[in-house]
């Protein structure tokens, strides 16, 4: 295992179930787990493997390995905060919840095969929120001078939005992959602790992360909109 302290990032290369139980008291967990639909699986706390979770009206939730692979439950007792990117794939392996935020990243893509949106489940007993930000993983909106440096990673913009739904100080992401999250935190002054299983990709969340903090507050960040949504609606089938 490897640790890198960062301001007020912690950081582990390491497996997250073997960490997990070393790290104190966290606040809440915000990550973006590899697991989903249209993937094969391989080591079970990196995102290295998955490519782009864009998928085609043939996918089907079970995945390539006609299985879901990934059980989060384990994860769920550390901390009373959540937002589990792409819960929607292991929904049923989750607690019910009203409170699901909605990344639409593909406003002008509708006659494409590309996913219009990803979702986020959340243990908050809230009505849905969206967020309208274009983003097809390495094809970016050109208005946003962003460079994607993992094939998984989310928008800093979209990551920023939904920490502003967490009231609490100090954010683990288990699956840390190129440290979006970490970043994120950075930018709006909370703690981070980051695990990351694959050498590549924690090198460059330290890099980046140790960037964000070096850089510090110099500006404060633009806050997207954010609007209620109901699922069920024609506007966003």
């Amino acid at each position: 295992m490897r640790k890198e302290i960062i301001g007020d990032a912690t950081l582990y290369l390491g497996d997250c179930l073997e960490i997990m139980p070393t790290l104190g008291k966290v606040d809440a967990v915000v990550t973006d787990p590899p697991y989903g639909i249209g993937y094969k699986p391989q080591r079970h706390n990196s995102k290295a493997s998955i490519g782009d979770r864009n998928f085609g009206p043939e996918d089907q939730l079970t995945g390539d390995t006609g299985r879901l692979d990934f059980d989060p439950r384990p994860f769920l007792g550390v901390c009373s905060e959540h937002i589990w990117w792409g819960g929607n794939n292991y929904a049923s392996r989750l607690p019910d919840s009203r409170g699901w935020l909605v990344w639409y990243k593909a406003r002008g893509m509708e006659g494409t095969d590309f996913s219009h949106a990803e979702m986020a489940w959340t243990n908050m007993d809230r009505p849905v929120r969206g967020i309208d930000y274009r983003w097809m993983g390495l094809i970016r909106d050109s208005a946003h001078d962003q460079k994607s440096v993992h094939p998984t990673q989310k928008p800093l913009r979209v990551m920023q939005w939904c920490l502003g739904f967490i009231k609490g100080q100090t954010i683990l992401d288990p699956f840390m992959g190129s440290g979006t999250t970490g970043v994120a935190c950075m930018n709006l002054d909370r703690k981070f602790i980051g695990i990351e299983i694959e050498p590549k990709y924690f090198d460059i969340a330290c890099k980046r992360i140790d960037q964000a903090e070096r850089q510090g507050q110099l500006f404060t960040p633009e806050q997207p909109k954010t609007k209620q949504m109901d699922l069920m609606t024609q506007e966003d089938k």
